[in-house]
C-alpha cells in the first residue's frame, strides 16, 4: 500500500517516518520528496507498507498526528497521472 504523507516539517527524515509508520506495521519503502535545485525537502513523502490492513491502520492513526511540531496529513496515495510534456523554449 502506497501512502501519501503531507505537511511534514522540513527536518523530518526518512528514518523518522520509517520509525513512526513502523509502529503500525512493516514498512517496505520511504521516499521524502526533495527539491532538485535546493536539495531540501518539499514537505511531503510517500511511505510504502507491505500489508494493506496495516497501511489502513497507519492512515487512521497517523492522520492529523503531530510529528516534529506539524500535524501530518496522511492518506492513500493517488496513482500518478501522466502530465503533458513541458515546452522548454
Amino acid at each position: 500500500m502506497n501512502i501519501y504523507v503531507g505537511n511534514l516539517s522540513y527536518e523530518t527524515s526518512e528514518n523518522d517516518l520509517r520509525n513512526v509508520f513502523g509502529e503500525h506495521g512493516a514498512v517496505s519503502k520511504v521516499n521524502v520528496i526533495m527539491d532538485k535545485m535546493t536539495g531540501k525537502s518539499k514537505g511531503f513523502a510517500f511511505v510504502e507498507m507491505e500489508n494493506d490492513d496495516e497501511g489502513q491502520n497507519a492512515i487512521e492513526k497517523l492522520n492529523d498526528a503531530d510529528l516534529n511540531g506539524r500535524n501530518l496529513k496522511v492518506n492513500l496515495a493517488k496513482p500518478r497521472t501522466e502530465r503533458p510534456a513541458r515546452n522548454n523554449w
